[in-house]
């Protein structure tokens, strides 16, 4: 049940959807909304395990090794 009544907990259901974009910029401007997405991050480095010349716990001291056993991820 992914809607969900904050109030009572009861289910909703969707009766209509905005799709005009002055309609849609004016309820969040006056909700005190942003109107404009988020900035983008620039990306970012790979994690320091997958360095080619890192060692298991040598950045991070919680790492832990690989099992030495196959895992079947199949749902029986």
């Amino acid at each position: 049940m992914p809607l969900v009544c904050p109030r009572c907990g009861g289910e909703m259901r969707i009766i209509a959807f905005l799709t005009d974009a002055c309609a849609v910029r004016d309820i969040l401007t006056h909700l005190g909304e942003p109107t404009s997405p988020p900035r983008l991050m620039p990306a970012r480095a790979p994690p320091l395990w997958e360095r080619l010349d890192a060692t298991m716990g040598e950045d991070d001291p919680q790492a832990q090794p690989a099992p030495e056993f196959q895992f079947d991820q199949r749902i029986a």
